[in-house]
C-alpha cells in the first residue's frame, strides 16, 4: 500500500479509536454514512460537470475517505479491510476484461460492452438457477437504490436488448401526449392523489425513454435545467432588488416579465 494511502488508513483508525477517537466518527455505522457517500458522489459529478479540477481533486479525496471509512468499519467487525477490497475489485476487473488479460478479442468499445453484458447475463442466470425459486429475468441486478430516473433508464435498456423498445422518437412523443392526456383527465376528474401519482410516474418513465432514444442522460439533463433555473431566478431576484421591490411583494406578472428578459438575454449572448 502506498505511503499516503497507508497514512489515510492510519488516520481513519485513530478517528475510530474507542478511547482517543472522534466522538462523531465513533457513533457512525454503515447505514449512517451511506447518505454522506451519496452526497460526496454527487459533488464529484458536479466538479466534473464544472470542469473544475481543483474541486475534483478535493471531492475525490472525500469520496476515497468514504471507502476507507467503510473499510475500517468492516475491519473492526472482522469482515474485510481496504486491502481485501482492492484485491477483490482487481480480480473482478481482471475477469471482466478478458480482451486485455485473457484470450478474448474485442476490436472496439461496442464489442467490449456486448461481451460485458453477455457475461453479466450468464452470471444472472447462474444466480437465479442457484436460488432455485424463480426463472432468470433480463431485469435482474438493476439496483433499487439507484435514483429513480437512472433506474428507469437501466430497466429500459435491459428491455430494449430483447426487442421491447420503440425505435422511432416520434412514437415515444405520441406516448408522451397520451400520458399527458391521462394525467390531465385525472386532474379534471379530481382523482385520488395515488391515481395522479401513478399517471405522473408513467409520464416521467416515458420522458426517460425519449431521453434514452436521443442518447441523453436524463439525470444530467435535469441537473442542467436545475442550474439554469437557479441562474435565471437569481437574476430575477437581483433585478427586483435593484428596483427596490422585495421578493414577497412582487407580482407573478412582474417576475415573469423579468424572467423572460433574462431568458432572452441569455439566448442572445
Amino acid at each position: 500500500m502506498s505511503d499516503p494511502l497507508s497514512k489515510l488508513v492510519e488516520l481513519m483508525a485513530k478517528l475510530r479509536d474507542p478511547e482517543s477517537g472522534c466522538p462523531w466518527d465513533l457513533e457512525q455505522d454503515f447505514a449512517s454514512i451511506a447518505p454522506c457517500t451519496l452526497e460526496e458522489t454527487y459533488e464529484v459529478v458536479e466538479a466534473i460537470e464544472n470542469k473544475d479540477m481543483t474541486a475534483l481533486l478535493d471531492e475525490l479525496g472525500d469520496l476515497l475517505f468514504q471507502v476507507v471509512f467503510y473499510a475500517q468499519l468492516a475491519r473492526e467487525k472482522g469482515f474485510f479491510d481496504l486491502e481485501k477490497i482492492a484485491a477483490h475489485v482487481t480480480a473482478k476487473m481482471t475477469e471482466r476484461h478478458p480482451h486485455v488479460f485473457g484470450g478474448r478479442v474485442a476490436h472496439n468499445a461496442k464489442e467490449v460492452l456486448h461481451n460485458w453484458e453477455a457475461d453479466k447475463a450468464n452470471k444472472r442466470a447462474q444466480h437465479a438457477e442457484k436460488s432455485g425459486n424463480r426463472a432468470p429475468s433480463v431485469l435482474d441486478g438493476v439496483s433499487t437504490a439507484l435514483p429513480a430516473s437512472t433506474r428507469a433508464l437501466k430497466l429500459q435498456k435491459r428491455a430494449a436488448r430483447v426487442g421491447f423498445d420503440w425505435t422511432n422518437p416520434a412514437d415515444i412523443i405520441d406516448k408522451i401526449r397520451e400520458e399527458t392526456q391521462e394525467i390531465e383527465t385525472e386532474i379534471v376528474n379530481k382523482a385520488p392523489v395515488d391515481r395522479m401519482e401513478e399517471e405522473l410516474g408513467d409520464l416521467f418513465f416515458v420522458l426517460v425513454n425519449l431521453a434514452r432514444r436521443l442518447h441523453i442522460d436524463p439525470e444530467t439533463a435535469l441537473r442542467k435545467t436545475n442550474r439554469k433555473f437557479e441562474r435565471r431566478f437569481r437574476a430575477v431576484e437581483e433585478r427586483l432588488a435593484a428596483r427596490g421591490t422585495p421578493l414577497p411583494s412582487a407580482t407573478l406578472d412582474a417576475m415573469e416579465k423579468l424572467w423572460n428578459e433574462v431568458k432572452a438575454e441569455e439566448k442572445a449572448s
